[in-house]
């Protein structure tokens, strides 16, 4: 029997091989197998698959931050699985893609996360940053916040600061960032639907779990 000091991968795609035809297609399974498992292991890593724990009592913080959370969940099911030709989808040529949709509301998640820490908001381009980054960086800013304002009752200090000149009370973030980025969530949801890949109909936002 042939042995091997190393093993060359090259060895198994030459055409002169005799196990060619039965290794390559075994290969090729276990290397996407690799990729898939990677790609759902960094997913399981990031806030609102699910719903976290409802609070025990009803404080300004307990609720803006329950808000906060639905809105994470929703934009997590809106924006999973989301294929180059989804994000290219538009409604009209004047509208937003959907991948320009999400640029916005990462811009609305920093307001929410900025205020959250009482830092003044920043307005950024975020167009350089990849699909996954996006989602990544909205979903950990939505969960922040929610952390942050839960523990809060007083909430004078969280004012929106877009410069030294111009603030808004915190009673903005909830008719403003919070409920334009809940209608956002929405409007992907519908484009998707739109492109052929529907958000996954397990998704529950009644109850903020995948339904069995």
């Amino acid at each position: 029997m042939k042995t091997f000091k190393t093993l060359n991968i090259n060895y198994f795609f030459n055409d002169n091989n005799a196990y060619r035809k039965l290794t390559k297609p075994i290969l090729i399974f276990i290397l996407v197998s690799t990729q898939m498992a990677i790609a759902q292991q960094q997913e399981s890593n990031l806030p609102y698959y699910e719903m976290p724990a409802q609070a025990t009592t009803f404080t300004a913080g307990t609720v803006t931050a329950r808000m906060i959370d639905g809105l994470g969940f929703r934009y997590y099911w809106a924006t999973e699985g989301l294929t180059a030709t989804d994000l290219n989808y538009r409604a009209n040529k004047e509208g937003r893609s959907s991948e320009e949709t999400i640029d916005h509301i990462l811009s609305l998640s920093s307001y929410i996360i900025n205020t959250a820490q009482k830092k003044e908001i920043v307005r950024t381009d975020y167009s350089s940053l990849s699909f996954a980054e996006k989602r990544k960086q909205t979903l950990n800013n939505f969960k922040l916040a929610a952390e942050i304002i839960k523990e809060q009752t007083d909430f004078s200090e969280n004012q929106m600061l877009f410069s030294t000149a111009f603030k808004l009370p915190f009673w903005n973030l909830l008719n403003g960032p919070i409920a334009d980025a809940l209608t956002h969530c929405g409007q992907l949801a519908i484009y998707r639907r739109s492109s052929g890949n529907p958000i996954n109909a397990k998704a529950n936002v009644l109850t903020g779990k995948l339904r069995d």
